[in-house]
């Protein structure tokens, strides 16, 4: 069977991103090595365009459709992040964006999205399904619907990022990613196998929301509640279904961690590194400072957004 996404696929969409996204910078803390026993690699997407490393994959599947497309417009559904991502890339090639997101997304990620130009859409978390209502407004109003991970140019626009940590490290050990609905962590083990084949890739969900880890110990997809949790870009009730067919073959194992965990975390990289992380980027650092990830030698996480309003992040960090 024919792979969804290839390395190649991954190197392309670097060549579409180079000039646009960020390059982001690789961080190092002695003190972290210290406390985890461990060489760690942190790769900042909370320094990416719109704060995120979901403009990767926005911007390379944007970048693909054709001018008439672009000119009838772009829809997505996402909690947030995505959602800026859309936006900006609908912007940046000229296009307009009509942006599907949960009434109870934190409003600095409202604002943010409104604010590179996007129309707005809320709808209920809990009682509504986001696929369903935002392919119904992509077709209703003849939009192209770019989703958050399920689309093989997302994820390769993702994997760029972990190709990236890979080029500037010469070698890891492990990766660690965090998993929300599985587009990240698809693109980044396809970069780190294809690079590194001997590369152990460690995903990490909140606990309260562990669908893919029950999924991959399943040998199928697991659908749980819409998941409570500080995490809510990590929300997902269920794994996507290309995403989790390259993460079966690919992702090593799954660590879950705490809210209280993410918030120490937060609180580290704050105080530590100097970075302000959001909850859902703070996961894979949080494995690694809870211990939930015994991972010697030279490890790299990628730390995937810091969209967090002052007084919630003052409000987390707490304590």
């Amino acid at each position: 069977m024919t792979a969804p996404v290839t390395i190649d696929d991954i190197r392309d969409a670097a060549a579409r991103l180079a000039g646009v996204a960020h390059r982001t910078p690789v961080v190092r803390s002695r003190t972290l090595d210290e406390l985890v026993g461990a060489e760690v690699f942190i790769k900042c997407e909370n320094l990416q365009r719109v704060g995120a490393f979901k403009f990767r994959g926005a911007y390379n599947a944007a970048s693909r459709l054709s001018p008439e497309q672009l000119a009838k417009g772009i829809a997505a559904y996402s909690s947030g992040n995505h959602a800026q991502a859309v936006a900006l890339a609908a912007r940046e090639l000229g296009s307009s964006a009509v942006i599907l997101i949960p009434e109870d997304t934190p409003q600095s990620k409202k604002d943010a999205t409104a604010g590179y130009g996007a129309e707005i859409v809320t709808y209920d978390r809990y009682t509504g399904d986001r696929v369903a209502i935002g392919e119904a407004l992509a077709a209703d109003r003849g939009l192209a619907l770019i989703p958050p991970y399920e689309h093989p140019h997302v994820i390769a626009g993702q994997g760029t990022a972990a190709l990236e940590l890979l080029e500037d490290t010469e070698s890891l050990d492990t990766l660690v990613v965090p998993v929300g609905g599985g587009g990240l962590i698809a693109g980044s083990s396809t970069a780190a196998k294809a690079a590194r084949p001997g590369i152990r890739v460690i995903g990490v969900e909140p606990a309260a929301g562990d669908d893919t880890k029950r999924s991959l110990d399943a040998g199928e997809r697991v659908s749980i509640p819409v998941p409570r949790t500080i995490a809510d870009g990590q929300a997902a009730e269920i794994p996507g279904e290309l995403t989790f067919s390259i993460n079966r073959r690919l992702v090593d194992d799954i660590a879950l961690v705490t809210d209280e965990q993410v918030r120490d975390a937060m609180r580290f990289a704050f105080e530590r590194l100097k970075l302000v992380i959001e909850p859902s980027g703070a996961t894979g650092l949080a494995a690694l400072l809870s211990g939930r990830i015994p991972a010697p030698g030279r490890v790299g996480v990628i730390i995937s957004g810091g969209n967090v309003s002052p007084e919630r992040f003052a409000e987390l960090i707490a304590g």
